[in-house]
């Protein structure tokens, strides 16, 4: 993070996709997002990172949320709004990040499931607005090839 962080007046625009293939079925890498018992085992997964509050409302105008605080670190707060689903092949949200407090940005995000030889191929794409010099986009695209990692690794069990 840039190490000004005073400035409320700056914005940085950042798009990036990450592309990935897991050796699972459609079906099951698509239930990973949509049940709400599933996708609380590896999104938000971190053991460094104390929950204070969860919900899932998987469905179109549903919220999902997710506060807490880092081990010897910031709190966190995660809002995210569906807005499109398409059964087993496209989810959309809008979210906003907060960390200690401040306003750290808002993202549309889509994300797209096909079935491949083999498993199945997820495109993630992210369009994000940060805000006041507290990110730029590279440190949250880091962020979810980590997430997905983890997705891979329950998938895998």
């Amino acid at each position: 993070m840039p190490t000004d962080t005073t400035d409320t007046s700056t914005v940085a625009h950042a798009t990036f996709v990450v592309d990935r293939t897991f050796d699972a079925p459609l079906d099951r890498v698509w239930d990973a997002f949509a049940d709400p018992e599933q996708h609380a085992r590896w999104f938000g997964s971190d053991p460094g990172f104390t929950e204070t509050e969860a919900s899932e409302d998987f469905r179109v105008g549903g919220q999902a949320v997710q506060d807490g605080q880092w081990h010897d670190g910031p709190t966190s707060r995660y809002v995210a709004t569906y807005t499109d689903i398409v059964e087993r092949a496209r989810i959309v949200s809008t979210y906003d990040m907060w960390v200690g407090g401040r306003h750290l940005s808002t993202s549309l995000t889509t994300t797209e499931f096909t079935a491949v030889e083999g498993g199945t191929r997820l495109t993630y794409t992210e369009q994000g607005v940060f805000l006041d010099g507290q990110e730029d986009g590279s440190q949250r695209e880091a962020g979810f090839q980590g997430i997905f990692d983890v997705l891979a690794e329950y998938l895998a069990r």
